[in-house]
């Protein structure tokens, strides 16, 4: 099991910028596929980005070329840099865990992630 903790959400206006940044301990971290989702009010939980041991990435279509994600393996830390923030983009925000033989990527179904952050709320306003 994976005790992550995420931090770094607040409340920005639009077209600002965050970094979210989830640490993990665990001393498999560098094996794992990482992703962050976020949960909007009154809506389901959605993936936004993972990535993998190879460093290789993938991004959901509502986020793609507004966020990154990357990992510092020497830290145990995984993180989501935020830019252009809009309105829609206000929720809750995880990062996860999943073991290294799925598929990683925000395809997947999210019950493949076991272990979780108890999240960090991002609030944009207009």
């Amino acid at each position: 099991q994976v005790h992550l903790e995420e931090s770094g959400g607040g409340s920005v206006q639009a077209g600002g910028s965050l970094r979210l940044s989830c640490v993990a301990s665990s001393n498999t971290y560098r094996r794992l596929c990482m992703a962050w989702f976020r949960q909007p009010p009154g809506k389901e939980r959605e993936g936004l980005a993972t990535i993998d041991s190879a460093g290789v990435t993938t991004y959901a279509d509502s986020v793609k070329g507004r966020v990154t994600i990357s990992s510092d393996v020497a830290e145990n830390t995984l993180y989501l840099q935020m830019n252009n923030l809009k309105p829609e983009d206000t929720a809750m925000y995880y990062c996860a865990a999943a073991q290294p033989w799925i598929y990683c990527s925000v395809e997947v179904d999210r019950n493949l992630f076991g272990d979780w952050g108890q999240g960090t709320q991002v609030t944009v306003s207009s």
